[in-house]
């Protein structure tokens, strides 16, 4: 395990832009995002979706899934900055400035 891969919180984000001209493209868009979803991923953006893990190797199986279910057409991208990282981003909504977003709680099963 790298020291610097599981020091702290990571967030991966999902960008795309995908085709929708067509319903068969459309279909496959609705599926990524679905997919997105499924794995526990929350849309910042239309186009972008994040989801927290305590380390980055915490994202690796999600990401595997991901790769799996590209969509046959169209972009994505796939990112991974530190929790640092991403409560240092200002964020404004209707020229008003939002608070910091603060990090996930972590659930317990037991």
């Amino acid at each position: 395990m790298k020291k610097d891969e599981d020091s702290g919180g990571m967030w991966c984000l999902v960008m795309f832009d995908l085709p929708v001209q067509t319903k068969k493209q459309r279909r496959a868009a609705t599926e990524f995002r679905n997919i997105l979803l499924d794995l526990g991923y929350a849309m910042v953006q239309y186009s972008v979706y994040a989801r927290y893990t305590p380390t980055q190797s915490g994202n690796r199986t999600t990401v595997k899934v991901i790769k799996r279910n590209l969509p046959p057409q169209g972009k994505v991208r796939i990112l991974h900055i530190s929790d640092h990282q991403w409560s240092s981003a200002d964020r404004y909504i209707n020229l008003k400035k939002e608070k910091t977003d603060e990090t996930p709680d972590l659930y317990v099963l037991f």
